[in-house]
C-alpha cells in the first residue's frame, strides 16, 4: 500500500468491494487511512464497507468524521441514508437523501431511493396507526428502536445473546416489518442451527426490503441448510438480480445448485466466479477453481478436476485444500515438486493447524502409494492428532447411546403392528466408513431398477421431525420413540420418503449408504418393513485404520485416535449382533474381502436380497456412468482390485493400541488373518 498514492489506494480498496470482498476492502481502506486520514472517499468506502458486514457503529463513525470535515459532502450524505435505511430508519434515511439531491439535484438514483424509503416510512406508519387502534401493541417512538439496537448489538458483542434476543424480539412485536432487527434475529438463529426459524425471519426482511443483499445470502444459506434446495436456488437467484457481477454471489448460487447435485451446471457457475473475481482476490478464485474441481471430479472428469486443484495452488501456494483434495481422488500421485512444496509449506509458523492437517493426510497416501509405510503412518498420526483436537466426541456417551437403543427397541416393540409395505423400496447400506460401503452402492446403483443417490441425512432429520411433534417429544433419541403409536411410526416411514424424493426418480428401489444409519435399524424395522439393511463389513484392521487414514468432512469424530477408533467399533460390532438376534433375515452382511474374491456371488446374494432379478450390468459397476460423491470416486470407476486388502499388515508394528482393543475380535478369526503379535502370544 505505501507505494500508492491517495487515488490508487482508493480504486485498490473499492475493487475488493466490487468483487464482493467486503471485508478485504475494509482492511485496505483501513491501511490506507493511515496515511491519507483526511481522504473524505477513502473514509465513505470505508463505511459502505462496513455497512456491508454489518458493523453499523463503525460505518456511523466513519461518516461522521467525513460529515465533520465537510457537512455537504455528497457522498457522505447518500451513504448515511443507505446506513439508516438498513437499519430500518426510514424516517431519518428520507431527509438525509433528500438533502444528498439537494447538494446534487444530478444523482438521479436518490429519486429511486427516495421512493423506496417512502414505501418503507408509509408501511411502518400504518403499522403504528393498526396497533393504536388495535390497543394490542403498544406505541412507542421510532427512534427509541435506535436506542434499544445500539443496545441489543452492545449485549450480543459482550456475549450476552438472550438479553439481544429479547430486544429484537420486543422490537418486532411493536413493529412486525423492521428490517435489521429480523435479520439479526435470523442470524442468531443460524448460529444455533434453527434454520427453520431463520428462513421465516429473512423472508420477512426480503419482503421488506427486496434489494437487501445480506439478507438474500442469509436467506439462501438457511434454505440451502435445510436442504430445500429448490428455494435456496430461488433466492441465489434474485441475489444474482441484484448483484449480478459479484463473484460472492455466483459462488452461493454454484455451491446451492452444486449441493443440489447439478453438478454441471454449478462447473459452468464457477467458471463465472472465476471470470468476475479479479486477479487481486486470490482467496475467491482459488476457492472458485477448486469448488469446480469437487464437482468435476465428482462426474468422473478426473483429468480436468486435477488441472483444476493444481490451478488452485497456482493461485494460492497455501491453498492446502487442494493437495488434499487431490490425494483424496485414491488413484492419483503427486510430482516431486509437489511434495517439496508441501513439504516446504509446513515450515512455515504461520500456517494454520487445518492446513497442516490437510498436507499432512495428503502426504500420508502420497507415501503409502510410494511403499513409505512409517513415513505415511507418522503422517497420518500428526494429522490424526492436530485434527482430534478441533472434534467433540465422547466414547461414553455412544456407549450409554447404544445400551439405551438395546434396553428400548427390545423383542416385545417388534411385537406391534408395523407400517404398510411402501411401493418403494430403499436400500440402506450401513456400517463403519472405508468398509466397501461406495462400492456396494456402485454395484447396486448399476441394476436399472435401482437409484443410487449418496449418504443422505434425511433418516436421522425425519426420525426428529416426528418426535418433536410427540408430547414426550423433549425426550431425545431413542428414549422419544419409546411408546410411538403405529401412526408415529407410519409418518416416519412416509416422511423419509416424501423427503427423499429429491434424490431419485420413480425407480421401485433407491441406495441410502449413511453409515451412521445403523443406529436406527429397529425403527427401519417399524417405519419402513420393506426396507433393505446391508451391512457392509470388512476385516476390522482394515476398516479402522482405513478410517484412521480417511479425513472426513464432518461426522465421524471417532475416526482421529486408533483408541477411540477401536472402542467404536467394538460398539457398532455389538449393536449389529444385536439387531441379527431380534430382527433376524431382516440384515445382510457383505464382506467387501468377499466381494472382491468373488464378485458374481456376492452379487447375486445381494441382489436375491433385496428382491431383483440378476442383472450383467451389475459385474461391470465399473463402467456405470453415474454421480459419486464419496472418497472412493475414482476408485468404483475401475474394476476390482486386492491391493487394499489386508493392507493393515504394512503397518502391524503401529498398531499395537488398536489390536489390542480389538483383540476379543481378532482371536476369533482365522489364524491367517489375524496379526502377528496375537499369534506369537498363543504360542
Amino acid at each position: 500500500m505505501s507505494k500508492l498514492n491517495q487515488q490508487q489506494a482508493f480504486k485498490q480498496a473499492l475493487s475488493y468491494l466490487k468483487s464482493g470482498d467486503a471485508r478485504m476492502c475494509l482492511t485496505a481502506c483501513n491501511v490506507a487511512l493511515k496515511r491519507f486520514p483526511k481522504d473524505l472517499n477513502l473514509l465513505c468506502l470505508c463505511a459502505r464497507a462496513n455497512i456491508t458486514l454489518h458493523l453499523f457503529e463503525d460505518a456511523e463513525k466513519n461518516l461522521d468524521a467525513a460529515i465533520l470535515m465537510a457537512p455537504d459532502f455528497v457522498i457522505a450524505r447518500d451513504t448515511y441514508g443507505d446506513l439508516l435505511f438498513i437499519q430500518g430508519k426510514p424516517d431519518q434515511a428520507l431527509k438525509e437523501y433528500q438533502y444528498t439531491l439537494q447538494l446534487d439535484p444530478g444523482r438521479s438514483h436518490i429519486d429511486e431511493k427516495i421512493e423506496r424509503a417512502k414505501a418503507l416510512q408509509t408501511k411502518l406508519r400504518a403499522l403504528q396507526k393498526k396497533a393504536r387502534e388495535d390497543r394490542s401493541i403498544t406505541s412507542q417512538p421510532r427512534m427509541s428502536f435506535e436506542a434499544e439496537m445500539t443496545q441489543a448489538l452492545e449485549h450480543q458483542e459482550a456475549g450476552r445473546e438472550k438479553e439481544a434476543e429479547d430486544i429484537y424480539r420486543s422490537i418486532l412485536k411493536r413493529d412486525p416489518n423492521h428490517v435489521e432487527a429480523a435479520r439479526l434475529l435470523a442470524r442468531m438463529a443460524m448460529d444455533h442451527e434453527r434454520y427453520h426459524e431463520a428462513e421465516i425471519f429473512l423472508t420477512r426482511v426480503v419482503q421488506n426490503a427486496p434489494d437487501y443483499a445480506r439478507a438474500w445470502i442469509d436467506l439462501a444459506n438457511a434454505q440451502k441448510e435445510q436442504d430445500k434446495y429448490n428455494e435456496a436456488t430461488k433466492s441465489a437467484l434474485e441475489l444474482l438480480k441484484i448483484t449480478p457481477d459479484s463473484a460472492e454471489s455466483h459462488m452461493l448460487y454454484a455451491g446451492i445448485i452444486g449441493s443440489a447435485g447439478r453438478h454441471e451446471a454449478a462447473i459452468v457457475a464457477y467458471e463465472k466466479v472465476i471470470e468476475l473475481a479479479p486477479q487481486t482476490k486470490i482467496n475467491a478464485q482459488a476457492g472458485a477453481f477448486s469448488s469446480m474441481a469437487h464437482h468435476l471430479k465428482t462426474i468422473g472428469r478426473q483429468d480436468e478436476a486435477i488441472a483444476a486443484y493444481r490451478r488452485s495452488i497456482t493461485i494460492k501456494p497455501d491453498h492446502t485444500e487442494a493437495y488434499w483434495s487431490m490425494v483424496n481422488l485414491k488413484t492419483f500421485q503427486f510430482k516431486d515438486e509437489e511434495i517439496d512444496a508441501m513439504q516446504a509449506l509446513l515450515l512455515k509458523k504461520d500456517l494454520s493447524d487445518e492446513s497442516r492437517v490437510h498436507i499432512h493426510n495428503a502426504l500420508g497416501f502420497e507415501y503409502e502409494s510410494r511403499k513409505d509405510y512409517q513415513k505415511s503412518f507418522d503422517n497420518m498420526k500428526t494429522c490424526n492428532q492436530l485434527r482430534r483436537k478441533s472434534e467433540s466426541y465422547d466414547p461414553v456417551e455412544i456407549e450409554t447411546l447404544h445400551q439405551k437403543i438395546i434396553t428400548i427397541f427390545n423383542t416385545g416393540l417388534f411385537e406391534q403392528d408395523t407400517a404398510d409395505v411402501s411401493d418403494i423400496s430403499p436400500i440402506f447400506i450401513v456400517g463403519l466408513p472405508r468398509s466397501g460401503s461406495t462400492l456396494l452402492e456402485q454395484i447396486l446403483a448399476s441394476h436399472t431398477q435401482v437409484e443410487g443417490t449418496h449418504e443422505l441425512s434425511d433418516l436421522s432429520r425425519t426420525i426428529q421431525s416426528v418426535r418433536r411433534k410427540n408430547p414426550l417429544g423433549k425426550k431425545s433419541f431413542p428414549e422419544g420413540l419409546e411408546h410411538f403409536s403405529l401412526q408415529q411410526w407410519v409418518a416416519i416411514g412416509q416422511g423419509y420418503l416424501e423427503s427423499t424424493k429429491k434424490y431419485r426418480t420413480d425407480r421401485a428401489f433407491f441406495v441410502d449408504k449413511n453409515p451412521n444409519n445403523f443406529t436406527f435399524i429397529g425403527a427401519l424395522k417399524l417405519a419402513i418393513p420393506n426396507a433393505k439393511i446391508i451391512n457392509a463389513r470388512r476385516h476390522p484392521l482394515d476398516s479402522c485404520y482405513g478410517s484412521y487414514k480417511q479425513l472426513f468432512a464432518s461426522g465421524q469424530p471417532f475416526t482421529y485416535d486408533l483408541v477411540e477408533l477401536g472402542e467404536y467399533y467394538l460398539q457398532y460390532q455389538n449393536l449389529m449382533e444385536y439387531w441379527h438376534r431380534v430382527l433376524p433375515n431382516f440384515i445382510l452382511d457383505v464382506h467387501y474381502e468377499k466381494v472382491v474374491s468373488d464378485l458374481e456371488t456376492e452379487v447375486e446374494r445381494m441382489l436375491d436380497f433385496c428382491g431383483l432379478p440378476f442383472e450383467e450390468n451389475c459385474l461391470r459397476f465399473h463402467e456405470t456412468e453415474r454421480a459419486v460423491k464419496t472418497a472412493s470416486s475414482e476408485q468404483v470407476r475401475q474394476p476390482l482390485y486386492s491391493s487394499s486388502i489386508n493392507l493393515w499388515r504394512r503397518y502391524e508394528n503401529n498398531l499395537s493400541d488398536l489390536i489390542e482393543i480389538l483383540k476379543p475380535l481378532l482371536i476369533k478369526l482365522p489364524q491367517s488373518e489375524q496379526p502377528l503379535s496375537l499369534q506369537t502370544e498363543d504360542k
